[in-house]
């Protein structure tokens, strides 16, 4: 017989998505020509913003210093610059402070091809701009669609362990996982997480070197970006007032309220819905006097 009452899920109180430090892809493109991409490494300059950052994500996670009960459990990707990010993050934490981490391959940065000669990338990127960055597919690469497919398995294996409570040892204890990963994989995750459209997707401006996002559960039990970062971070990294306004909706609405009482995300696909079965067969009623 199952307890069912010993089954209950908890939910991780944040999720915070982190890229890289700069590493010396970012400082010189001609390192992918001789280096495997998996295999390029951290500048300096990209330690000290990781060890920077474990501070800064530390202060998060424990409120200011002002919590005691949170627990850290982390996902990064495989890359050499990932895990290095994730080494000097590390510092700031202590063993009692993290549940424990995983190499999670799915959240890795879009594959480009194998060596990459910087004029080639350079002409492909151009081409990447005119047909759309979403669709578009490297030779011998990925699109950032493909990229979406596996940060899908992802999160469907990451809620399985949230369900499962696979992640939590004291239920008194917040649970925060850091996902550690690359630029386009975090704007894919926050597209599917959110379930943004693709053309608000185009519009994203990408995270820069050991900047986070975290998302946070709002009163009402959804996760949102308004909990933690500012109207202001939101318009510099892409969202539209809508998509801000959602997630401001997120912070304090009841889980599934949001599409109930937000109509312009319905006008987002359809020209115009009638606000009842009534409007609607009166409008057809008139559309179809008209053509007759």
């Amino acid at each position: 017989m199952i307890n069912h009452s010993k089954h209950r899920r908890y939910l991780p109180k944040r999720i915070i998505l982190v890229r890289h430090g700069e590493s010396q892809g970012n400082l010189d493109k001609e390192a992918y020509a001789t280096t495997p991409d998996n295999k390029i490494p951290l500048t300096q300059v990209g330690i000290s913003q990781a060890k920077l950052a474990g501070t800064k994500i530390r202060l998060v996670i424990s409120d200011d210093g002002h919590s005691d009960n949170w627990k850290a459990y982390f996902y990064v990707s495989p890359y050499e610059r990932t895990r290095s990010t994730l080494r000097e993050i590390g510092r700031a934490f202590s063993k009692n402070r993290v549940i424990g981490v995983r190499e999670e391959c799915r959240v890795r940065e879009q594959d480009f091809g194998n060596f990459q000669v910087a004029e080639r990338m350079k002409m492909i990127k151009e081409t990447r701009e005119r047909f759309g960055r979403f669709f578009y597919r490297f030779p011998e690469g990925e699109s950032a669609a493909d990229v979406f497919d596996r940060v899908s398995s992802f999160l469907e294996s990451l809620w399985r362990d949230i369900d499962m409570n696979r992640l939590h040892q004291d239920p008194s204890d917040d649970l925060n996982l850091v996902i550690i990963s690359h630029g386009l994989a975090i704007r894919v995750f926050l597209m599917r997480w959110f379930k943004w459209t693709v053309e608000q997707f185009e519009y994203l401006n990408n995270l820069g070197n050991c900047e986070f996002r975290v998302l946070q559960l709002g009163f009402g039990g959804d996760y949102s970006l308004a909990v933690h970062h500012t109207e202001e971070e939101m318009q510099e990294w892409g969202l539209s007032p809508e998509m801000i306004a959602e997630q401001k909706w997120r912070a304090h609405a009841t889980k599934g309220d949001w599409y109930e009482n937000c109509p312009w995300y319905l006008d987002t696909f359809f020209d115009h819905l009638a606000d009842s079965d009534e409007n609607a067969e009166e409008e057809n009623k008139t559309k179809c006097s008209m053509i007759l």
